[in-house]
């Protein structure tokens, strides 16, 4: 009986360990979106010469992996979703301002 009650009490810690490292995670995607958003008004403002298309293009994919993960709560696909909406508006909104300016984004 005390095997299977260690078994449940490891099992119980790993979840909760795999719960702080995707909310780390999403932590993350947060401040590289309003990091990138910092780095595109910079841009925009004429400080910068070439925009941060690798940093975009980066944070694609970690999104993509991110939405792969089956792992994720109902409280975090939620976060996730809300994060990844407000991305997408500033992907828009950038597409837009680069047209306006007369160049294409890659």
């Amino acid at each position: 009986m005390a095997l299977i009650g260690n078994k449940l009490y490891r099992d119980l810690q790993s979840k909760g360990d795999e719960v702080a490292e995707i909310d780390q995670k999403l932590k993350r995607l947060e401040d590289d979106i309003r990091k990138l958003k910092i780095d595109f008004d910079i841009y925009f403002n004429g400080a910068v010469k070439r925009a941060p298309l690798e940093a975009r293009a980066r944070l694609d994919s970690y999104i993509k992996r991110l939405a792969d993960n089956r792992n994720l709560s109902f409280s975090q696909r939620y976060y996730f979703n809300t994060l990844v909406a407000r991305f997408t508006s500033y992907r828009e909104l950038w597409r837009r301002m680069m047209k306006a300016k007369g160049e294409e984004l890659v």
